[in-house]
């Protein structure tokens, strides 16, 4: 099962933006995966997810993930993730976790699995991932949804990290009190 038909058949996307194929082998998902689900008021009524990975950048090829980004409202919210979706990942896939009650940048490992995870607090995923992958959003103005995601995996595939190295436990230490900034007229 690929990670797409999971999250389709367990209902676990969010208000997806994009969700299809980038190119014959890959495939590309904006939007959020619920972690755990809002309450059921009726057979057809349910409340909006308790927990989410916001802002989701996915690329997959067949059974795995290749390219994950995700906004986590909390560091604590990672493990709730992970057993959730963690079947998908391996030790190739490039995981951008953007947190935003962190108080310093790291990457763990996980089951086997590499993450990088790094501070947010008022940008989006989307414009983080580009600094990350040294692009302008000039470069992607004229530009499919399709074709700016996978723009952005060519770019992250070829771009290092700066890793600074931390066990699991050593990151739930992170954790801090912090609370997104909200943008907007005022």
């Amino acid at each position: 099962m690929t990670p797409i038909e999971y999250i389709k058949e367990n209902n676990l996307e969010w208000q997806p933006s994009f969700s299809g194929e980038i190119t014959s082998s890959l495939y590309g998902y904006r939007g959020a995966l619920i972690i755990e689900e809002g309450k059921r008021l009726s057979e057809t009524r349910v409340m909006p997810p308790k927990y989410q990975a916001k802002q989701v950048i996915m690329v997959s090829e067949n059974e795995k993930i290749k390219f994950f980004a995700c906004e986590l409202e909390t560091f604590a919210y990672f493990k709730d993730f992970f057993a959730k979706y963690g079947d998908y990942f391996d030790k190739d896939s490039i995981n951008l976790l953007y947190v935003i009650d962190l108080d310093a940048n790291g990457t763990f490992e996980y089951e086997g699995v590499k993450f990088c995870a790094f501070m947010l607090d008022e940008s989006s995923v989307w414009n983080e991932v580009l600094d990350f992958a040294s692009l302008e959003k000039g470069d992607l103005k004229k530009l499919s949804s399709e074709e700016k995601i996978e723009k952005v995996y060519d770019e992250i595939l070829s771009t290092p990290a700066d890793e600074i190295d931390k066990t699991y436990d050593e990151m739930l230490a992170l954790m801090g009190n912090t609370k997104k900034a909200l943008m907007g007229a005022v």
